[in-house]
């Protein structure tokens, strides 16, 4: 198998192996790792339907992780996709008419990012052993909920490196703070900031393009990486629960191997929906990539005008880990979209960066076309959660509901009844207030933890191990710092 590198989406200055692009996080130039080339395979050949996600997750991967070894990759693949998970499929689906849900959160933390989270530690490691890498490693990871955890879990206690992760302090559900606040670990450390999830976003990226603080942190002995979806090694993964999917429709009878469908994907920082596009790069039958929003509809916007503008209102609303206007992974589709023009993204970037906004071009709009953006307000998210629960007695949370609605209201305007795969991102208890009120309940005289026992009994759902009695666990982290101030919080975390 040919050795495949990864280069910048802002400039050829840079081409590196997978171990390489993993430690680094993100290129120098503040550009994006992607792949010089997309790997091939056949993905209609029938005896892949018959292997274990995990042999499904080897194959995919060792298309991209060529500088690994065989046993290297298996080291991680087993490490992350064991028993951790609920239900021995990893990433289950449940079909209700023509749509099937893809369950991603049957890990640790409830939530899709463990379907990455798992493995990008022992990519990390693994990487750094196999470079000779003498720094510790810090993560710096922000969060609009669910990626904070997931970073957290993955990477606690693991040798050589300290993860470090910022959160909007009003920006997330109450179960998704305690699960971050309460975490247990000697090398984790969490802040909640003043700000929205951009803030922290931007925050984190800042400090990864200032080339002098890196280098103080060296001399010091660390160096940074990235557990947020901008790490190549966090996206990849995402490539395997497509096809796992897909497979997993074909063996049913709902389709027929070779048969097209649709994708929808509930999508803030677009490295979801960014991961089934590469999987149709790789071969897989999509007809059409549904990008669902809430009401911070930055990217339905883009998919339907070609503008990206971030000159708008921030609203908080009841999907949190959507309320995100800047799309870090869109970045890597205009690469693609523009026919791997690195000079092209760089301009769009520093337009984005100095005017707030940028145009695509004509051509790269073409190349969209197989996108559709809409989205969802809170309403019409709560109005989703009742509808499939009333047609099928299946319970949702926020964000598969934010998709779901925008699935109906797509196949109403289009007619088109292709059978669809939906992005089910998050466990329904990690939001039980806006799903109870979804399934018709009153709420008002409950606190979260209080609502995840009523939702259980109300949905009759086994409450996950995970959050039970989460209320109840000690408070580890109780720091909050200005949006301003990250660099210095991290140098008071390494002492």
């Amino acid at each position: 198998m040919a050795n495949l590198h990864f280069k910048s989406t802002r400039s050829d200055s840079e081409h590196l192996t997978f171990a390489q692009a993993v430690v680094k996080g993100i290129a120098s130039d503040g550009g994006l790792f992607v792949p010089e080339a997309m790997p091939e395979i056949n993905l209609l050949d029938e005896s892949l339907m018959t292997l274990s996600y995990q042999e499904l997750a080897m194959r995919i991967l060792e298309l991209f992780a060529t500088d690994f070894s065989e046993a290297e990759l298996r080291h991680c693949v087993t490490l992350a996709y064991d028993e951790k998970f609920r239900n021995v499929a990893i990433a289950p689906i449940h079909t209700c008419g023509k749509a099937s849900f893809i369950e991603l959160y049957h890990g640790k933390t409830l939530a899709f990012k463990d379907m990455a989270l798992s493995i990008l530690p022992h990519f990390m490691t693994t990487s750094a052993k196999k470079l000779g890498t003498k720094e510790k490693i810090v993560i710096l990871a922000a969060t609009s909920g669910d990626t904070g955890k997931a970073a957290l879990e993955g990477f606690s206690d693991v040798d050589g490196v300290e993860i470090i992760v910022f959160y909007p302090t009003d920006g997330v559900s109450d179960v998704q703070k305690r699960q971050m606040i309460t975490q247990e670990g000697e090398n984790t450390h969490v802040f909640g900031i003043n700000g929205n999830f951009d803030d922290a976003q931007n925050g984190v990226k800042r400090i990864f393009t200032d080339e002098n603080y890196k280098a103080a942190l060296k001399e010091k002995g660390y160096i940074l990486s990235s557990a947020n979806s901008i790490n190549i090694g966090r996206l990849v993964p995402q490539i395997v629960y497509y096809i796992s999917s897909y497979y997993q429709l074909a063996k049913a009878q709902s389709i027929t191997l070779g048969e097209s469908i649709n994708v929808v994907v509930p999508t803030g920082n677009f490295g979801n929906i960014l991961a089934a596009y590469y999987a149709k790069q790789l071969g897989l039958p999509i007809k059409k990539f549904i990008c669902a929003s809430n009401h911070n509809n930055v990217l339905t916007d883009f998919f339907n005008t070609g503008v990206y503008d971030l000159k708008r209102d921030f609203i908080p609303s009841i999907s949190p880990s959507m309320d995100i206007l800047i799309s870090s992974n869109l970045e890597r589709f205009l690469y693609a979209i523009s026919d791997d023009d690195s000079h092209t993204i760089a301009t769009l970037m520093s337009d984005l960066k100095s005017k707030g906004s940028y145009e695509i071009t004509n051509a790269m709009k073409l190349n969209m076309a197989d996108f559709y953006g809409g989205f969802a307000d809170d309403k019409a998210t709560v109005d989703a959660i009742s509808s499939l629960s009333s047609d099928y007695g299946y319970t949702i949370d926020t964000h598969t509901a934010v998709a779901y609605q925008v699935y109906r209201d797509y196949v109403k305007k289009t007619k088109d009844e292709t059978p669809t795969l939906i992005a089910s991102t998050a466990s329904p208890f990690k939001f039980p207030r806006s799903v109870l009120e979804g399934l018709g309940e009153s709420v008002s005289a409950f606190d979260d933890f209080e609502l995840v026992e009523k939702l259980a009994q109300v949905a009759h759902i086994e409450v996950p191990g995970p959050i039970k009695a989460i209320e109840t666990r000690p408070i580890l982290h109780k720091d909050i710092c200005d949006k301003n101030d990250l660099n210095q919080v991290i140098l008071k975390v390494l002492g």
